[in-house]
């Protein structure tokens, strides 16, 4: 009896030192890390102002999933919003709008030094201050510029600035800009250019 347990309990040593031996230690590697995303300059633009909708479509499904989105329309007033009165929509979506009366036409004048005009690009630059601050702080994943275009052609922001700006975002944020009119230096930035036309 003693025998054949010590026949068993040698049998087992065997097999463990046999798959000790088919054994080996895994070569050290580096650990996986998480890779950061290379921001991209999309611009949506067309002959009418009318590109809008899709954006807002991926600004939403973007903070859905997680991303920290800003909106700004810079020639869309009518509801005195302001920096201050931002709409906030799936937690992670700020939309904001210039603190003017009312929606500016493409064809406004450049030329036009009234008070009105002056109060109107107070109000568009107090945005795109808005927009140059959470760009520096690093505050956003994602900000859609609207009708940026057209606010540069109309005066009330420089393009040397916008171009500065996009240069000198942190490297993970996606920008669109969208309008009719994109200056061309800004549109050579780009990743991606997507045109509406009108059939």
């Amino acid at each position: 009896m003693n025998a054949g347990r010590h026949s068993t309990s040698a049998k087992q040593m065997g097999s463990i030192s046999s798959i000790g031996a088919s054994l080996r230690p895994l070569p050290s590697r580096t650990p996986l890390q998480l890779v950061t995303t290379q921001g991209q300059v999309h611009i949506h633009k067309s002959s009418y102002r009318g590109s809008f909708s899709v954006v807002l479509s991926e600004a939403l499904r973007s903070a859905g999933l997680g991303s920290r989105v800003l909106v700004a329309q810079f020639l869309r007033g009518g509801v005195n919003q302001g920096p201050e009165g931002a709409i906030h929509l799936c937690g992670r979506l700020e939309w904001i709008r210039p603190s003017i009366e009312c929606c500016l036409p493409d064809n406004s004048s450049t030329n036009d030094l009234t008070l009105q005009k002056k109060s109107q690009q107070k109000a568009i630059k107090e945005i795109w201050e808005v927009c140059k601050t959470r760009l520096e702080k690093n505050k956003i994943d994602k900000i859609v510029l609207d009708e940026i275009g057209l606010a540069i052609s109309l005066g009330f922001i420089e393009e040397n600035d916008v171009i500065s700006t996009i240069n000198s975002r942190p490297s993970s944020t996606d920008i669109i800009l969208t309008g009719p009119s994109i200056p061309i230096p800004v549109s050579e930035m780009a990743d991606q250019i997507t045109e509406l036309r009108c059939s």
